[in-house]
C-alpha cells in the first residue's frame, strides 16, 4: 500500500496533466486513523462494524503504515490512534480515490 500510494500519479505536471506522484510533487503525508468508518450497511440503517479490524490489530497496522511511509523519506504527520481529533484541511482536486487491497487469508 505504501508503494502504491507514493507512486500514484495524481498531481499535475507543468502541463496540468496528472503525471506526477507524491515524491515528484514534493508532497507530505497526513495519516489519520478512521478504521471505524469501515461499516456494513447491508442490513438496514444501523452501521455494523463487525468486519472492521479489532483495535489491537488496527493500531499495529496503523503504526506500521506510518513507519513504512517515513522510511521512504517522506514528511509524515499522524494523529493519535483512537483519539478524537479536529483536523483542518483543504481538498485540492475534483476527486477522491478509495484504495483497497484484498484481505489477508488469515486475520491478524
Amino acid at each position: 500500500m505504501v508503494d502504491k500510494i507514493i507512486g500514484l500519479r495524481v498531481f499535475p505536471d507543468h502541463d496540468g496533466a496528472m503525471n506526477c506522484n507524491l515524491r515528484e510533487h514534493h508532497g507530505a503525508m497526513l495519516v489519520v486513523s478512521q478504521f471505524t468508518l469501515y461499516a456494513d450497511l447491508s442490513r438496514g440503517n444501523r452501521p455494523g462494524f463487525r468486519d472492521a479490524a479489532r483495535q489491537e490489530s488496527a493500531v499495529l497496522l496503523y503504526n506500521q503504515f506510518v513507519i513504512l511511509l517515513a522510511a521512504q523519506g517522506l514528511p509524515v504527520q499522524n494523529g493519535e490512534f483512537g483519539a478524537t481529533m479536529d483536523v483542518d484541511l483543504v481538498n485540492d482536486g475534483p476527486f477522491t480515490i478509495w484504495i483497497e487491497r484484498e484481505a489477508d487469508p488469515q486475520p491478524i
